[in-house]
């Protein structure tokens, strides 16, 4: 079973696939889009991190298709980690071993019709956005060391723009839509439901 989770940054994306994974009885997977980010080691610190890291093409897409595919056709991939401070790739050895569930998550999940296409379920994740703006400063400066100011500029320029022209309309390709964020319980009680039992939504 392959999942689709995508929404806006903040909106609990990470947190569902935690807590389906809790809740599942059988093995689960947990792939981040975030890992993904396309390498750019030919520019400079500064450029590197005045990218817009909220358009699509900013995700090395067919690396996570082939991931993907190779994930689902029973054989292992080495996880992806991409380093926030330095605006990076950071890729490790680590094999990610072939699991029952598949579970990918992002902003832009939605995006390449060739993976869209091989979702057996897609989520999105529908919070109000200034909820999701809350979490995100707070995630932020918490977990990747940055400043209230870069965050609000990064929102303004890039967050916010690149929600309203995409990530807003892939409501559109959505099996389930999940209010509230990933601590809907009732929610994940019942899709945790459709991965251990099967039922049809």
């Amino acid at each position: 079973m392959f999942i689709g989770i995508c929404g806006a940054s903040g909106s609990g994306k990470s947190t569902l696939a935690q807590e389906l994974a809790a809740m599942a009885t059988k093995d689960i997977c947990i792939i981040n889009q975030d890992a993904y980010y396309q390498d750019h080691p030919e520019l400079p610190f500064e450029q590197r991190e005045r990218l817009n890291y909220d358009e699509p093409s900013i995700f090395d897409h067919d690396l996570l298709l082939q991931d993907m595919k190779t994930l689902l056709s029973g054989h292992p991939i080495t996880r992806k980690r991409y380093d926030y401070a330095l605006h990076r790739r950071a890729d490790t050895n680590e094999l990610i071993q072939p699991c029952e569930v598949v579970i990918v998550e992002g902003i832009h999940v939605f995006y390449d019709k060739r993976l869209r296409d091989m979702m057996s379920l897609k989520l999105y994740m529908h919070v109000e956005p200034d909820i999701c703006l809350l979490r995100r400063i707070n995630r932020d400066i918490k977990e990747r060391g940055r400043h209230i100011d870069g965050i609000s500029a990064q929102y303004l320029n890039t967050v916010k723009p690149m929600f309203d022209h995409y990530i807003r309309n892939y409501i559109e390709f959505a099996d389930v839509i999940v209010a509230r964020g990933g601590k809907n319980a009732k929610i994940a009680e019942i899709l945790a439901g459709y991965i251990n039992n099967g039922l049809h939504l």
